[in-house]
């Protein structure tokens, strides 16, 4: 019945037109969208909360004991900071490491680590990961394992990182096992205390790092050692507060910083746009404007409390393009559409930042032009990234006064989408695999339908804007209209494409509906696709979307973020949730583009 409805208020609305202002009830894309767009303006608070850090009860990413915060810098000294490792059975356990200065580690009383001298903290961050420049092994017996760490410092930096090898993002069927950390099975250690730290530490004391001390020997609390000006004891390492994005759910919220969130501001910018109420483009400044005002406070909280994963982290020094081009979007686009407006000098600079990065940043496949990753293999190349990237570059071309960078970054765009088609298109599916492997290109992976549409919509962004005598223009063409041509003999019976296209037996989803349905409906309205033809499939997908969307502006049946993985069953069983931004936006770009075709189409029939 709910299908029914979605179709018969569908076939209503082009009998109509629209107007700026929708009623509540509209049926209209504008209208539904604007639900959403609503709902956005209601809940999204644009605000940290103050919490205490996350404290993993696994080992299982980064750790670290940050010595300077706790007993202060400026002098040599050292210091000794204890938890616990336990595990199930016998374990070999590899730890990667970095350190300033010297630094001595016992595990059960056996020196597992040592490395002398004096040197910088080097921590190169990876895409997800935090790439160390040492490691060591340790062996683990059945049970609670002592792990004694002794750090010096010459005066400057003083602090210990700890992790275990990283998995890159790999999707495997065998998880790793993880001991536990922390203090919680340490006889004489209250709960309340294990709560607030997993680390125990002592100093500071007269520099030394090879001056035996009595607690190498023994663990005892209530004992007072001679430290470097007073004596000392064990405690627990400084306690820092953070700020922390507001109401997070599974799949993230709507306002941290990423490349689905950013989408959400470009695509409330042209809602604005196309109904004509400056309410969405305010939430759009707003999202902006939080994320520059707010790089200073993110940049302390990353680099002087070393919380590598608080709260938009990864708008410091990010080498992904989820995290740097793509949720630059709105940046660029305000910057080209708005004269003059509060913070624009901040936009300007992070946007030249970015357009470098663009240039010259982004690590790419060699020997071709498109960008690449180094997870889970080093060079592969990600289908979704034909979104994350392509579409800035066309924003970079447009908004730069030089005709030479203009050039470039056209070009630039034109290149790689075609040689992105080199590394993820099958052109005997006529489908875009979600991955290539540079390494093992013979590996096929699923065809998932929000990275098909990430491929189809950067097609359509270069089509709107590079020049139709330019030498690429029609190979691109030609390509987005095979790519359209083959997705229609996927769309199901009720108008949705399925998480993994081609398996009807994959639950049908709104984000890969919705994209497809947009770069459709702009095909038509633009004389890219035979309107006949198309028409009816767009109208098929948008109702299929809008039966998906509640009155008060919830979106359902859109899937969770996705790594890349060989395995089909991977893709089939990944979790959908309400609201999630990777398709919420998707949804307001359909709309928008469905509703111009509409409008079209009333105008010619008149």
């Amino acid at each position: 019945m709910k299908k029914y409805i979605s179709t018969l208020l569908f076939v209503l609305l082009l009998a109509g037109g629209s107007t700026a202002q929708q009623v509540k009830d509209d049926p209209q894309p504008a209208g539904k969208i604007k639900k959403i767009g609503d709902k956005l303006i209601r809940e999204t608070p644009f605000a940290y909360r103050l919490v205490l850090p996350a404290r993993n009860q696994r080992f299982n990413g980064l750790c670290f004991i940050d010595f300077g915060r706790s007993f202060g810098k400026g002098k040599e000294a050292v210091a000794y900071a204890y938890t616990q490792l336990t595990v199930q059975r016998d374990t070999l356990l590899s730890v990667e490491i970095a350190h300033n200065d010297a630094c001595k580690i016992w595990c059960n009383g056996n020196l597992v680590y040592e490395k002398n001298g004096t040197r910088d903290i080097a921590i190169a961050r990876d895409e997800r990961s935090m790439a160390m420049p040492d490691s060591f092994k340790v062996s683990l017996k059945k049970g609670h394992n002592d792990l004694l760490i002794k750090s010096a410092t010459s005066g400057k930096e003083w602090c210990v990182f700890l992790q275990p090898p990283s998995e890159h993002d790999a999707v495997t069927n065998m998880q790793p096992t993880y001991p536990e950390i922390g203090l919680k099975n340490v006889k004489h250690i209250d709960s309340s205390v294990a709560t607030l730290s997993s680390w125990l530490v002592c100093g500071p004391f007269p520099p030394g790092i090879d001056t035996p001390r009595a607690l190498e020997k023994s663990f005892r609390f209530g004992a007072m050692y001679p430290g470097l000006t007073t004596p000392v004891t064990w405690t627990i390492p400084k306690v820092e507060v953070l700020g922390d994005m507001i109401n997070a759910k599974a799949w993230g919220t709507t306002y941290q910083w990423n490349y689905h969130n950013g989408g959400v501001a470009w695509a409330m910018e042209q809602l604005s746009e196309l109904t004509g109420e400056k309410k969405y483009s305010r939430w759009a400044a707003d999202f902006c404007d939080f994320q520059m005002e707010g790089m200073p406070f993110v940049d302390y909280q990353v680099n002087q409390l070393r919380a590598y994963n608080s709260a938009n982290a990864m708008v410091i020094n990010s080498r992904l393009l989820d995290f740097t081009l793509a949720p630059s979007m709105p940046l660029i686009y305000r910057l080209r559409k708005e004269k003059d407006f509060k913070n624009k000098s901040i936009y300007q600079d992070y946007i030249g930042k970015m357009m470098n990065y663009a240039e010259n940043g982004q690590i790419r496949s060699p020997g071709y032009t498109n960008y690449a990753r180094t997870t889970p293999e080093e060079y592969t190349v990600w289908v979704d990234d034909m979104f994350m990237g392509i579409p800035f570059l066309v924003q970079a071309g447009l908004y730069t006064s030089d005709p030479v960078k203009r050039k470039l970054f056209f070009d630039d765009a034109a290149s790689q989408l075609l040689d992105f088609t080199k590394h993820v298109w099958d052109k005997d599916a006529r489908l875009f695999m979600h991955a290539n492997y540079s390494r093992r290109p013979q590996v096929k992976l699923p065809y998932w339908s929000r990275a098909n549409g990430w491929a189809i919509w950067a097609m359509t962004e270069v089509l709107l804007e590079l020049p139709e005598n330019h030498p690429k223009y029609k190979i691109i063409l030609h390509l987005y209209q095979d790519f359209a041509n083959s997705l229609i003999r996927y769309q199901s019976p009720g108008g949705f494409w399925h998480n993994v296209i081609n398996r009807s037996d994959s639950p049908v989803e709104v984000s890969g509906t919705a994209i497809f349905t947009m770069a459709m409906a702009r095909g038509v309205r633009l004389g890219w696709l035979d309107r006949k033809k198309f028409t009816p499939i767009v109208e098929k997908g948008w109702s299929a979307i809008a039966s998906e969307i509640e009155d008060d502006g919830t979106v359902h049946k859109i899937c969770v973020g996705t790594m890349c993985s060989e395995d089909v069953n991977y893709y089939m069983t990944r979790p959908f949730y309400d609201n999630d931004t990777h398709g919420s936006f998707a949804v307001i770009f359909a709309g928008i583009e469905v509703q111009k075709m509409l409008d079209q189409q009333r105008k010619m029939r008149k």
